[in-house]
């Protein structure tokens, strides 16, 4: 039988036969080695998402203390303060008022603006690896593509842009469950490193501000539409961790998937119309996260069982999205499935403000990879990424 255990090389390339384990047991589990409470059925993560008695922090209304939670060790103390700012991991009405300042550059007039930017720099991409005859995905393609869009949108000059990638990846290291204190110690540090150039910009904006996102924001401060330094820090690291890591790892995880179904990656060649269906059965089938945690503000009930306030609760976004109750024949990869609620970017308040960017993003990247190298194929078997929580490849060798 099928285990959930987020650490077991088998279950990491293949966690959806427990998935299918856990829903069969019920509709919520303890998990004593995390200490959560794992809810995999679709209908009540979807319902969770919403639910307002759950909350990203519990530090607007409680402290350690309160929760039977000790504080983070001191030395992790430049990770917490950057996370803990950002509006994913804020509550109303601090969230609400930092989304909506941050909301304006998403909008879908905006988003729609970026479209040939993004057309553009994604045949540039995949020209560069049709000119060498195949290469890496992730590097090649993959990467490049959100980040330039991401450090475009902000403002972060080209010249600075290449420690932006490894500050992130480091950073996301702490979303695993239970990380290693290597993997806190590198967190900590590109925290420190990213914040202190993030403040020199920052500050360099304020005497000469541009047409990007930060100085959008100093304007709305100065405005009255309050940021704190910290705030404005935590929210650029934010947009940009989260504006290219799921839509990297959305990229080779699909393309991964294509490759192993043929049929669907023929019938997807025959037809580019299938691409804006395609990317969602991608994002479910194969889910970039696999994991949002939440902590319980005031007790709630799932099937008769209590789950007390000061508790956390792992909602299986993977899981979820192979719900039968929703999905039909959810293991298979159908790019035609027409009904699709998947929820890959999340549900409620916290649904991702970067979702029609990208949709956009990987439509770029699918529709320049399938009409520049309709040949594309897999070079050699790739490397999962040692990860649960963001689910990923090392690499994606093909060859054109």
């Amino acid at each position: 039988m099928a285990a959930f255990d987020p650490w077991d090389p088998d279950f990491l390339a293949d966690p959806y036969p427990a998935y299918a384990d856990l829903r069969a047991r019920g509709r919520v589990q303890y998990y004593e080695p995390t200490n959560q409470w794992l809810v995999p059925q679709h209908a009540d993560v979807s319902a969770l998402l919403r639910e307002r008695r759950l909350g990203r922090t519990y530090q607007h209304r409680f402290t350690h203390e309160d929760f039977a939670r000790t504080a983070p060790p001191a030395e992790h103390e430049p990770f917490h303060t950057l996370n803990d700012h950002g509006m994913l991991d804020l509550e109303p009405p601090d969230h609400t008022r930092i989304r909506r300042l941050v909301s304006k550059a998403f909008t879908p007039r905006t988003v729609e603006q970026l479209k040939p930017y993004v057309t553009q720099l994604a045949g540039e991409l995949v020209n560069g690896l049709v000119e060498k005859g195949g290469g890496d995905l992730l590097t090649d393609v993959a990467e490049p593509l959100p980040v330039a869009v991401i450090a475009e949108m902000l403002g972060i000059p080209e010249a600075d842009r290449a420690p932006l990638r490894p500050w992130s990846a480091d950073i996301c290291g702490m979303y695993e469950l239970n990380p290693p204190e290597d993997v806190a110690a590198r967190a900590v540090r590109a925290s420190v490193e990213f914040s202190d150039y993030l403040r020199e910009l920052i500050a360099e904006r304020r005497e000469n501000p541009g047409d990007d996102l930060i100085s959008g924001l100093i304007a709305a401060h100065d405005e009255g539409d309050r940021l704190t330094e910290q705030e404005m820090i935590s929210t650029c690291v934010l947009l940009l961790n989260a504006g290219h890591e799921a839509t990297v790892n959305a990229t080779v995880n699909g393309w991964y998937a294509l490759f192993h179904n043929p049929d669907q990656l023929a019938a997807l060649r025959a037809d580019h119309t299938l691409v804006p269906s395609a990317i969602e059965e991608l994002m479910r089938h194969d889910t970039p996260l696999q994991l949002f945690e939440r902590w319980v503000l005031d007790d709630i009930e799932i099937d008769g069982t209590t789950i007390p306030r000061g508790a956390e609760v792992a909602m299986l976004f993977g899981s979820a999205n192979h719900d039968p109750a929703v999905f039909q024949a959810p293991e298979k990869l159908d790019l035609t499935r027409k009904d699709n609620p998947h929820i890959s970017f999340s549900a409620g308040i916290h649904y991702c403000i970067g979702a029609p960017l990208a949709r956009i993003e990987l439509a770029a990247s699918m529709t320049a990879l399938l009409e520049k190298a309709p040949a594309l194929a897999l070079a050699a078997e790739p490397e999962r990424k040692p990860n649960f929580v963001i689910r990923g490849l090392e690499g994606l060798a093909v060859e054109v």
